[in-house]
């Protein structure tokens, strides 16, 4: 491995940890706050249960994820100095907002924490939302912030130097509202059909039923609705990529030649050598369509695009795949769910609860599976069209031993948090008041 390579390696290792605690770090705190409000609107204690326990759950994932942002924030620096010399000045506007806003989560999540019966109670509610509402911008201008990368704006460039620089163009670049709606739905949908898995698996275990069971409802809620409405934001991200980044386009449909009413590929294995795709199902015109509405419109393949400017076809590909495969079976999910509203009998069935268990980490390698759409399909490029990766890496020798360190680091992260996260679970039934175990069910 080559310096150049355990760069990109360390990047790609500490962005795929922190956006899974990003993730929940910044849903969470929504479920938290129905379950409150529940609990302060019905004085059911089962609801304040929930509360509590959800509540430990985003410190936990509040720390880690302060910890793996903060180095990702030094990484820029020191692994892509090149980067951050012209880009820096330009789309240090979100990330100096991202700033405040952890801020305020951080104060609002200590109010929640340790406001229990020492604030109002309907303030103390408040803080939760501001902590829901905070993570969630904090998000959102990251988002915008990588959004840039793929749509550089706000500066002109010229004889190599960056002018004319208008830090507001750059954080509302074009790109920004289609990658934010898309990575909000697939936070949502991932975190949502996460927790609810982990609730319905205590179900079936007969684990302090009524708990798990109030639980998972509030869960399945956000992350249904919001798998039902992904396929609209992707659709939109799918037409803006054609728009602006025709090679990524290319590269996740494995499409090498230009065509008229292209055909959409489903599943398949790229050839790059040969430009064919093997053991793959076609869908005549649909590619056309999606990405221009149109059944018989052209589609700018790879060999309209210098070869010196292709993505790795096959990694973008097989993520693309993976992400749209696992958002239709969440999609599936999601009707099966508003369907057993009616037949209220399936929530006694194993069948049932199984199919949210299976489903547990299956959210969270959608979202990895499209970051390395949005990543590797931007390739050879850091700033799209304007700044090669290669030439914004590093001189400093050694990079490698740094990511094996960082890899070993992550590790441990994860594991201390399946270990706080493992116990926090197992202590529900004893951690709260055993009148949950008699408490009327309440809705």
């Amino acid at each position: 491995m080559n310096d150049f390579l355990a760069a990109r390696s360390q990047m790609a290792l500490s962005l795929g940890f922190h956006i899974i605690y990003a993730c929940i770090g910044m849903v969470m705190p929504f479920f938290m706050a129905i379950a409150h409000y529940k609990w302060l609107r019905t004085n059911n204690i089962v609801y304040r249960n929930i509360t509590k326990a959800w509540s430990k759950g985003v410190a936990i994932f509040f720390a880690t994820g302060a910890v793996s942002g903060t180095v990702l924030s030094f990484e820029l620096g020191l692994l892509w100095p090149g980067f951050m010399k012209h880009a820096g000045p330009i789309f240090g506007m979100p990330f100096s907002l991202e700033g405040t806003a952890f801020f305020i989560e951080a104060i609002a999540l200590g109010f929640f924490l340790y406001g229990w019966d020492k604030l109002n109670k309907w303030f103390h509610w408040f803080t939760g939302i501001v902590v829901g509402v905070s993570g969630l911008a904090s998000g959102i201008l990251v988002v915008s912030a990588n959004a840039w990368m793929n749509s550089p704006a706000g500066f002109e460039y010229v004889n190599g130097e960056y002018i004319n620089i208008d830090p507001i163009s750059a954080m509302f670049n074009g790109a920004w509202f289609s990658q934010a709606l898309h990575m909000t739905l697939a936070a949502f949908a991932a975190t949502g059909f996460a927790v609810a898995g982990v609730h319905a698996l205590m179900i079936l275990r007969k684990k302090n039923e009524v708990f798990h069971a109030k639980a998972f409802r509030i869960a399945i809620v956000f992350g249904a609705i919001a798998a039902l409405l992904q396929p609209v934001s992707g659709d939109i991200s799918a037409k803006d990529v054609t728009k602006r980044q025709p090679a990524k386009l290319a590269a996740m449909e494995a499409l090498f030649k230009t065509e008229t009413a292209a055909p959409l590929i489903i599943g398949g294995i790229p050839d790059e050598e040969t430009q064919t795709v093997k053991y793959k199902i076609e869908l005549p015109g649909m590619l056309s369509f999606l990405a221009h509405g149109d059944f018989t419109h052209e589609v700018t393949g790879l060999d309209k695009i210098p070869k010196e400017n292709h993505p790795p076809v096959m990694v973008t590909h097989f993520a693309f795949q993976i992400m749209v495969g696992i958002g239709s079976f969440l999609v599936l999910l999601a009707l099966i769910y508003f369907i057993s509203l009616k037949k209220k009998s399936w929530y006694n069935r194993k069948w049932f609860l199984r199919l949210f268990v299976v489903a547990i980490p299956l959210g969270f390698i959608a979202v990895e599976a499209g970051w390395v759409v949005t990543e590797v399909g931007r390739q050879p490029w850091i700033i799209y069209n304007v700044l090669r990766t290669a030439d914004a890496v590093t001189p400093m020798p050694g990079i490698v031993y740094s990511f094996y360190m960082f890899t070993v680091i992550y590790l441990s992260l994860t594991a201390v948090v399946i270990y706080l996260l493992r116990r926090q679970i197992q202590m529900v039934p004893v951690l709260y008041d055993k009148k949950d175990s008699t408490q009327p069910a309440v809705n």
